[in-house]
Parts: structure tokens; sequence; C-alpha cells
């Protein structure tokens, strides 16, 4: 299956929900901290422990909405449960994600986290 990053992303800037979600500034200094590298890395751990499987327990509840950049970036991408992956990323939810769709996942979230961040830093370049 092939995926438009860009387009996903567009479309869901159009939701009130999707685009209330945004990195806030103790996010972007622990991204300073760990770097994009071990973000990526935090995201696919979450992933897989999170979406990966068929059914997952607490499926509609199992991604937090605070406390990690990459929790803000699942929900902001709806990537946060099996329900909104199907919806906005049309991968089905009976069944487990493949390995193709994990990384598809990663690289949207990782892309919104990447805009979220750059946004931040221009606001304070003069």
């Amino acid at each position: 299956m092939s995926w438009d990053m860009e387009q996903i992303l567009e479309r869901l800037k159009k939701s009130k929900f999707y685009s209330s979600f945004h990195l806030r500034k103790y996010m972007i200094t622990y991204i300073d901290e760990k770097e994009m590298d071990v973000i990526s890395r935090h995201a696919n751990d979450f992933i897989n422990q999170k979406l990966a499987t068929y059914n997952p327990r607490t499926d509609g509840k199992q991604t937090p909405m605070k406390n990690h950049p990459v929790f803000i970036a699942m929900h902001a991408t709806a990537c946060c449960c099996r329900g909104c992956l199907e919806k906005w990323n049309h991968i089905p939810k009976e069944k487990d994600l493949t390995s193709d769709e994990i990384k598809h996942i990663e690289n949207l979230v990782m892309a919104w986290i990447k805009r979220e961040y750059d946004k931040e830093l221009n606001k304070f370049i003069i």
C-alpha cells in the first residue's frame, strides 16, 4: 500500500480535534536533549507496544494524551488507536500491522514532530 503523508497531514489539519495537538515547550526541550533519532526509536517502540497487534488491549484508550512528544504526535496524526488508523490511514484494524505499516506510522509521526519542532524553533528566530 502506498500512503501520501502530505495528503494525510493536510486532511488532519482540517480536523478541529487533530489540529488541536501541539508540542509543548518541555517536549521541545526533551527532543533537544534526546535528539530526533532517539525520538524515532521511541516512536517505533510505542507503535509496536500500543498498535502493532490485532485488537490491542484497551483499544481506543491505549495512547496517553500527554507527557511525551510521540504520544501527542500519535494523536495529531490519527495513529493513536486502531480505529483512527483505519479511518484516517486506511489500515485495517482486524489484523496485526505489517512492517511497512509500522514504518508508515513511524514516518508520519516523525514528520509531524519535525514540523512542530521546526515551527516552535522559528518562533524564536528574529
